[in-house]
């Protein structure tokens, strides 16, 4: 969990963060979760991130910064994450006493304690079962902008319903990671943003509000257990009176919604109209402003969190930065420089060879292996060195281009650079 203060111009006046494994052993998380038994089912402790805020609220005022100066707030949180208030935790956040810590007065708020993330796969059947019930995963997607996929929270809720139907019962919110935090801020439940919401398979992308068709595919009363959802830069309201109390916040600072990690990156990156944002990761993820998206099978449409009435496509490919990493030490002699060298001896185009890098079962296409054509369409086993090179990050950025146009993205083939923006992180 990080933090970080900001001026007018965007300049850092200061920042912090909790390690959760470090700073919160008595959780036992690896990486901040715990993978359970079947090693599918992937969950966080709720109360790990309330006393992480505690934590870091405790090192900004140590810090020595007059948080009375702060005008507003917001943040992001990791998208599919969800958690499950239980009855009367409304009102237990409306009366926080400020000589207690966030974690000692909702240690008891929450229905499910360990909260399903974006890392858990386990909903396999509860997948299956929406695209059934709305019929079909293209009808699913061109509804919600995703085929259903098993870290989405409607899949997570159906799951719950189904295998912890008291727990269900007795949740009185659901609130993803990111209006679950901004509930801590308000002192009230935090509607859901339109863009970490559409990731959820139960919003209508296209109508700004959730699909009774998918909501009653997942769970019973559930469009009452998530509230209205708003634009992402809605101002929720003023900041609880415990954070002016106990942290010495003033009480004018606003809360604005929320959002989830993907659209803060669109977000962050200032992208606007037309503009292509590639982030080269471990898992490579394409970020795409899109007006009129046109929702596939593969990759995900979720609304704009800058503008509303636009949207943002992802995609992810697993095969990134590690795949890259092999070419370079098979065929550079693990040097960037030599790398860099035979890709500038190689032509754009690669004289009409191709490869495509699966070193790991990808996500876009679910595809393994490393396939091979030469200028003839032929497979074959081997290149040289250069080609390689080449062939490894053409390959791949073909399919992102590729992926993008079925999305509805327009690549303005040659004049790319002049008439919209790539931004490579």
């Amino acid at each position: 969990m990080k933090a970080m203060v900001i001026d007018d111009d965007l300049n850092v006046i200061h920042e912090t963060n909790v390690k959760f494994d470090d700073d919160l052993p008595e959780f036992g998380t690896q990486n901040g979760v715990h993978v359970q038994s079947d090693k599918i089912t992937v969950t966080t402790p709720v109360l790990l991130w309330v006393k992480a805020m505690d934590l870091l609220l405790e090192r900004l005022k140590a810090a020595n910064l007059d948080l009375s100066k702060l005008k507003s707030l917001s943040g992001s949180g990791q998208q599919h994450g969800s958690v499950y208030w239980k009855e009367g935790a409304s009102q237990t956040l409306k009366n926080m006493p400020a000589d207690h810590s966030l974690h000692q007065i909702l240690q008891s708020s929450f229905s499910v304690t360990e909260s399903p993330i974006w890392m858990d796969s386990s909903t396999t059947e509860e997948c299956r079962q929406l695209e059934k019930c709305v019929g079909g995963a293209q009808k699913l997607a061109d509804i919600t902008g995703s085929r259903a996929y098993e870290r989405f929270t409607g899949n997570q809720i159906a799951k719950i319903t189904k295998k912890n139907p008291d727990e269900y019962k007795k949740t009185e919110r659901i609130s993803l990671v990111s209006s679950f935090t901004a509930s801590l801020f308000l002192g009230n439940y935090a509607a859901i943003d339109y863009s970490d919401g559409s990731g959820m398979n139960l919003m209508d992308i296209r109508a700004h509000e959730w699909s009774q068709q998918c909501l009653d595919a997942c769970g019973p009363d559930l469009k009452g257990k998530l509230g209205v959802p708003l634009p992402s830069h809605s101002i929720l309201g003023s900041i609880s009176p415990y954070f002016v109390k106990r942290f010495g916040f003033n009480p004018e600072c606003k809360v604005i919604a929320f959002t989830g990690d993907n659209p803060a990156s669109l977000a962050g990156m200032r992208l606007q109209q037309g503009d292509i944002a590639v982030s080269l990761g471990t898992s490579d993820t394409v970020f795409l402003w899109i007006q009129d998206p046109k929702p596939t099978l593969q990759g995900h449409v979720f609304c704009n969190p800058v503008d509303s009435d636009a949207y943002v496509a992802l995609i992810c490919f697993k095969n990134g930065s590690l795949t890259r990493e092999r070419i370079r030490d098979e065929r550079a002699s693990s040097s960037w420089d030599e790398f860099a060298k035979a890709l500038k001896a190689t032509s754009p185009g690669n004289n009409g060879n191709i490869g495509f890098y699966f070193d790991v079962m990808e996500i876009t296409p679910a595809a393994i292996g490393v396939h091979r054509f030469n200028d003839r369409n032929l497979k074959v086993s081997n290149f040289s060195e250069e080609t390689e090179i080449r062939a490894v990050i053409e390959g791949q950025m073909l399919a992102k281009r590729s992926y993008a146009e079925k999305l509805g993205y327009k690549v303005c083939g040659a004049h790319l650079l002049s008439s919209s923006h790539l931004y490579l992180t």
